[in-house]
């Protein structure tokens, strides 16, 4: 997945040719944004009972910031080259195989919140068993559960709407137009009719078009349902909570892309 981002991350993502590579040094900088509010995050988590609830409810809604800014960049970026989105090189090849539709699964929250959840109950078991409760993702309240568990209910619906509007739009590939473009121009290609392929230039341009501007579409709709996830999730859970969550997700995002990048240099390594 993924405190403010500074004013600098915005005019470089507003500044100059949008590209693949222009994005890449935006996720990059975002990286070390996020780095930076772990840091933060874990102090305050350590310090839960010396830190007043505003000053946390300050912190939770800096990182969510900091999240909506990155997927204001990619709907950006997206808008203009939605291909490069979708095969983002910036990631490892190890992240690449997890993507669905050039992000992570939005059910995947629901996982990290009840590995997070049961591995701090575990942790404070003898406590709770006297009481004595933490207040984080170990304490979730029978009000809390049930608001998460109709949530990833309709995430997950919304989730599966998504992936059938991609595999729709996936078999419109070899559709009767594309087969009969396709073979059109073959055949012309095939006698040499280079003014006759030239002539169909067109046909195929608009075509193409067509299919991205269907990938635009869904690959959009599917980060703003990341992001509307994430954000209620966030609405679910207390601050205290929240900053737990925001820990177990970063250090998650940001060791699977060391580790993955890791993995990409040693196969890139001579034998």
């Amino acid at each position: 997945m993924s405190v403010l981002p500074s004013s600098g991350s915005a005019t470089y993502m507003d500044s100059g040719n949008q590209n693949p590579d222009t994005f890449n040094n935006f996720f990059e900088r975002w990286l070390v944004e996020q780095n930076q509010h772990l840091r933060e995050l874990v102090a305050a988590s350590r310090q839960q009972s010396s830190v007043d609830e505003q000053s946390l409810r300050c912190l939770v809604q800096r990182v969510l910031d900091h999240y909506e800014h990155y997927y204001k960049a990619k709907a950006k970026w997206g808008k203009q080259d939605v291909l490069a989105m979708l095969s983002p090189s910036w990631i490892s090849k190890f992240e690449d195989t997890f993507l669905w539709i050039g992000g992570w699964r939005p059910s995947i929250a629901f996982h990290l919140l009840y590995s997070k959840s049961g591995m701090q109950l575990e942790d404070q078991l003898d406590e709770l068993i006297r009481g004595m409760g933490r207040g984080d993702l170990g304490d979730l309240s029978p009000t809390q559960l049930s608001r998460i568990n109709e949530l990833q209910i309709k995430t997950i619906r919304e989730e599966k709407e998504i992936s059938e509007k991609m595999a729709k739009h996936q078999e419109s590939a070899a559709d009767s137009s594309m087969v009969e473009l396709s073979h059109l121009v073959s055949e012309m290609m095939r006698k040499g009719d280079g003014d006759g392929v030239d002539v169909e230039k067109d046909k195929v341009e608009s075509a193409m078009e067509s299919k991205e501007e269907g990938l635009k579409e869904i690959f959009l709709r599917a980060d703003d349902l990341r992001f509307r996830t994430l954000k209620t999730v966030i609405h679910i859970l207390n601050p205290i909570q929240s900053v737990h969550f925001f820990i177990a997700a970063a250090e998650l995002h940001l060791r699977i892309h060391e580790w993955g990048k890791r993995i990409d240099h040693k196969h890139h390594q001579p034998s």
